[in-house]
């Protein structure tokens, strides 16, 4: 996979949280931020299915329940 540097100008105790906690697990930090903004685009992703899933028809339990079979 192409690479390419991307820089931004973060809190310095956001970066030194994230440092403390990427070396006590032995991450690297590009790894980190990489994961990070991969897991921020997927949750982005989920919320516009979620408001899909909103709009979708609906209809009360008590009428999903007369269709279980009965055990």
């Amino acid at each position: 996979m192409a690479q390419t540097m991307i820089t931004a100008r973060i809190n310095s105790k956001v970066k030194a949280i994230a440092t403390r906690w990427c070396k006590s697990r032995g991450i690297v930090m590009a790894k980190f931020i990489e994961d990070s903004i991969l897991d921020k685009l997927e949750e982005c992703h989920d919320v516009e299915e979620i408001d899909a899933l909103r709009r979708e028809p609906v209809r009360p339990f008590r009428e999903v329940l007369k269709e279980l079979p009965e055990t």
